[in-house]
């Protein structure tokens, strides 16, 4: 079965960073397009960002558009999140998510990683 792993979470004070990293067991992300979600409490979960196979073609939210970047890593199996000038706004839980579509949509991904908290203090 495959499992997804978020790290690198924590508390960051606003316009701060933090760099969150999403890697799985058997070398899935290599062929799969990785997305990033969010979800604050008592809110529906959010897409953040997603990036295709190549690493190349990437799309993100209006929300932190310019502020952050997904990239990949294809021999360390590994798609990181780079989260810059965050706001207190950000805070939420930040998941990983596999698809074999290029989607904003939550449905639409298959595997999901258990999140990793990130806290934005003003």
């Amino acid at each position: 079965q495959v499992q997804l792993v978020e790290s690198g979470g924590g508390l960051a004070q606003a316009g701060g960073s933090l760099r969150l990293s999403c890697t799985s067991s058997g070398g899935t992300l290599r062929t799969n397009m990785v997305g990033w979600f969010r979800q604050a409490p008592g809110k529906e979960r959010q897409f953040v960002a997603v990036v295709n196979l190549g690493g190349h073609i990437t799309d993100y939210s209006d929300d932190v558009k310019g502020r952050f970047t997904i990239s990949r890593d294809r021999a360390k199996n590994e798609v990181y999140l780079q989260m810059n000038s965050l706001k207190p706004e950000d805070t939420a839980t930040y998941y990983c998510a596999l698809t074999k579509l290029f989607t904003r949509i939550p449905a639409n991904y298959h595997t999901w990683g258990q999140g990793t908290q990130v806290t934005v203090s003003s």
